[in-house]
């Protein structure tokens, strides 16, 4: 009994890593989708998301079920609460690739970004992978003090998202209004996308730890 129960536990994990490589993938297509005005690559993510939603909801199952049929205590309850907030994290930053991708097609075929805020956006967008790729492996190590440095590694997106305002409010902007304000949705999509990372990051943490990085400081 105890051998499937940890099995299951180990499978929970696996699903939340696999879901975290899932949105490095969508924001990565996205970010390309948009850059290149790639109409079929921004579907492919649209299509793609409903994978996404389809995982969390059997891994919120799987979890609700050790819950209620196992009574883990300690280190395993907070395995489990932390990958059941975790998995709506990772959902949300597919869909936050999503809209991302909608935003390509909207505009399709017409390039959504003028060249010189297309390069800040292109970094955002590996920004955002490397979080995804650093959450999955994260969620795999359980190492606690690789988890924390993920809300350092948010430093490099918080500079470019201002960076992207700079732009946006120099009173030269050329580009618009429309323009202004898919810049200003992108920018918070991406932000945001490497909030829900440096989230799953503090969890794992807690998990390891019993303690968020704030009470550990």
């Amino acid at each position: 009994m105890r051998s499937d129960y940890h099995d299951r536990l180990d499978a929970l994990t696996t699903g939340l890593a696999d879901m975290c490589g899932l949105a490095a993938t969508a924001i990565e297509r996205a970010t390309d989708g948009l850059l290149h005005a790639d109409l079929s690559i921004a579907e492919r993510v649209i299509s793609d998301h409903d994978d996404l939603v389809e995982r969390k909801a059997a891994l919120e199952e799987a979890a609700f079920i050790l819950l209620a049929l196992q009574a883990p205590v300690a280190g395993e309850l907070r395995a489990i609460v932390s990958t059941l907030r975790n998995v709506s994290d990772a959902e949300r930053m597919g869909g936050l690739a999503l809209h991302v991708a909608k935003i390509a097609r909207l505009r399709h075929p017409s390039q959504v970004l003028a060249d010189d805020v297309s390069a800040v956006i292109a970094e955002m967008g590996t920004v955002a992978v490397d979080l995804a790729h650093a959450a999955r492996d994260v969620v795999l190590s359980a190492d606690p003090e690789r988890a924390a440095r993920l809300r350092h590694d948010d430093d490099a997106m918080n500079d470019l998202h201002r960076h992207l305002f700079t732009l946006l409010m120099d009173r030269q902007w050329p580009h618009g209004v429309a323009a202004a304000v898919d810049v200003t949705l992108l920018g918070r999509f991406y932000e945001r996308f490497a909030d829900h990372a440096v989230e799953i990051g503090r969890r794992v943490v807690f998990q390891a730890t019993g303690e968020t990085p704030d009470s550990a400081d």
